[in-house]
Parts: structure tokens; C-alpha cells; sequence
């Protein structure tokens, strides 16, 4: 595995760590938490970001245990229901089951996920997830009062003028889209470097300006980032995790509408800043003129007065080279 991949494998593990701390806070807590719909939403978000990230690595054990659980907190989030001891406990079993591999994997010297142990989290797991999801529907049955449904994940719908007919475009993906986006530039660059290359990449990336015109710190931050991209001083070993890994971040807090948390990394400025021109370095020699006299005596006088020991060594070993040169 090259270490372009490596290092993004170990931002992914950082980040899933991060928010199964989200999950667990929000289940330890649930009956609680169940009355906040922005907390309910976090769990669901942080459930989706896992499954997004491992989607783009290749980890479809985690893939399918963080969907699962998005899928139940879907539920929570659009139909709240009475939180009870089954309901806690079949919710951390599946909490549990995605902390395991994604623990397997950040233990895991090759970052890698053993098929045996992904195997028997998948099949101890499953019982449990068809166990949670028929309870939930059990009690939304049971259950009759809805609470008003939160605004989904994704951009604001946009009108698209047809003729004199005014239509609603379909609402943009932005976790789709910018996972889609981020699969994209991480196969170009595992090609390694080129113009041809870089310019491509930056395109892709400046493609990500049309998610959101209006955010102004989603389109600081991809500017940002194609700015980087551009600058040849980075390397792809270099850039690759950075930018991707600011990207995706970006990404989960826009289509969460929080424009005003995405912030750029120092890292990030330092590789987007343009390079400095070195200035050349001039060095002053001071010149001594002497005067060497015919007398080959009073020469020899004249050049002991004003060279050093080193310097006559030098000018007799120069000397004794071209007279060399010369007879031959």
C-alpha cells in the first residue's frame, strides 16, 4: 500500500473515532437526547460520514454496519418514539458492533481488515440490526403521534426555468457528491504526477464550487484546496491526505447547513500560499592588486607579503600545472 493511501486510511480511522465518541454520547443518553432533534441528527450524521468514508476506502464491513445504524437513527431522527431499556440496549449492540471493526482496523499493523473478524462482527451483528429495525417499526405502529420532520441532509431545492414553466430541480446530494468527487481525485492521485494530471485534479476540485455559491466558506476552502493542488511545490504524497481529508470534513458540515463552521486548516493555508521567490545571493570579493616585479627574488618577496601560506601553496601547485600543460 502506498503511503499516499496509508495516511488517508489513518485520517478516516481519526474520524471515525471521532464521531463514534458522537454516537455513544447520544445512546448513553437516549431517552434524553430523543427530545433533541439536533442531537438526534448528529448521531445520524456521524453514522453517515463512517459509511461514506469507508465506501471511498473500500471497507464494506464498516460500510454496511454504519448503514445499518443510519438507517435506525433515520427513524429517530423523522419519528421520534418512547425510549425504552430494549430499545437502548439493541442500539449499543449495533454501536458496538461497528466500534469493533472499526477498532480492529486502527489496531491493525497493514491497516487492514481481517475477513475473519470483519466475518464474525457481520454475522454476530445481524440478528441484532433485524431485531432493532422491526422494533422500531413495531413501535412507530403502536406509536401514532409524529413529530414534524427535520429538513433532510442536502441543499435547498432549486427552481430551473423550463420554457415560460417554472419546475423544481431534484435537491443535490452534498455528502454523495463530494464522496463521488473525493473517489475521483484520490484514483488520480494514486497515478502519480503530471501537468496533464494536476490540471485535472484541479478542475475536479473546482467542481465542488457549484454545490453551495452562496457559502462563502465552502468556496474559500475549495479555492483553497485547488489552490494547493496547483502549487507544484506540493507533492501528491503531500497534498493528497490534506486536501481530501479537509474536503471531506467541509463536506459533512455543508450539507449539514453549518457554512459558518468550515474553517481552514494552517496546513492547508501553508500549501495553498504561493511560493516566495528565492533572491539570488550575491557575494562581494574584495580584489587586492600587487605588483609583481621582474626580479624573480623580490616576486617571490612581494607574493609572500600579501598571500598566505595556503594561497602560495596553491598558486605553486596551479603554476606547476600549467607549465606542465604547456611542455606537453
Amino acid at each position: 500500500m502506498d503511503d499516499n493511501k496509508q495516511q488517508i486510511i489513518h485520517y478516516f480511522i481519526e474520524e471515525a473515532q471521532e464521531h463514534l465518541e458522537t454516537v455513544e454520547q447520544g445512546l448513553l443518553d437516549l431517552a434524553e437526547v430523543i427530545s433533541d432533534a439536533e442531537r438526534v441528527n448528529e448521531m445520524f450524521r456521524a453514522a453517515h460520514s463512517i459509511k461514506g468514508g469507508a465506501a471511498m476506502l473500500g471497507f464494506e464491513g464498516i460500510q454496511a454496519t454504519a448503514h445499518k445504524l443510519e438507517d435506525c437513527f433515520k427513524i429517530l431522527r423523522d419519528h421520534p418514539v418512547p425510549i425504552d431499556r430494549r430499545l437502548e440496549t439493541l442500539f449499543l449492540k449495533g454501536y458496538d458492533a461497528l466500534k469493533a471493526l472499526v477498532d480492529e482496523l486502527a489496531s491493525s499493523p497493514t491497516t487492514n481488515l481481517r475477513p475473519e473478524v470483519v466475518d464474525e462482527v457481520l454475522s454476530g451483528s445481524a440478528a441484532n440490526f433485524v431485531a432493532l429495525q422491526e422494533y422500531l417499526e413495531e413501535m412507530l405502529n403502536t406509536h401514532t403521534h409524529d413529530t414534524t420532520k427535520e429538513a433532510p441532509v442536502v441543499a435547498a431545492t432549486r427552481d430551473v426555468a423550463i420554457g415560460a414553466t417554472a419546475v423544481m430541480a431534484p435537491p443535490i446530494n452534498i455528502v454523495a457528491t463530494v464522496m463521488t468527487t473525493l473517489q475521483q481525485m484520490l484514483v488520480l492521485f494514486k497515478q502519480g504526477e503530471s501537468l496533464a494530471n494536476r490540471q485535472q485534479l484541479i478542475g475536479i476540485a473546482q467542481s465542488l464550487s457549484t454545490l453551495a455559491v452562496d457559502a462563502n466558506n465552502w468556496q474559500t476552502l475549495v479555492t483553497a484546496t485547488t489552490q494547493a493542488i496547483a502549487n507544484e511545490h506540493n507533492t501528491y504524497n503531500a497534498v493528497a491526505p490534506l486536501v481530501i481529508r479537509e474536503l471531506k470534513l467541509a463536506g459533512d458540515l455543508l450539507a449539514a447547513n453549518r457554512d459558518r463552521d468550515i474553517t481552514i486548516s494552517a496546513n492547508l493555508q501553508q500549501a495553498a500560499a504561493p511560493v516566495a521567490p528565492v533572491a539570488p545571493i550575491t557575494a562581494t570579493v574584495q580584489m587586492t592588486q600587487i605588483t609583481i616585479p621582474v626580479d624573480v627574488r623580490v616576486a617571490a618577496q612581494a607574493i609572500l607579503q600579501n598571500f598566505s601560506r595556503q594561497q602560495v601553496t596553491e598558486l605553486v601547485v596551479l603554476l606547476h600545472r600549467v607549465i606542465s600543460s604547456k611542455q606537453n
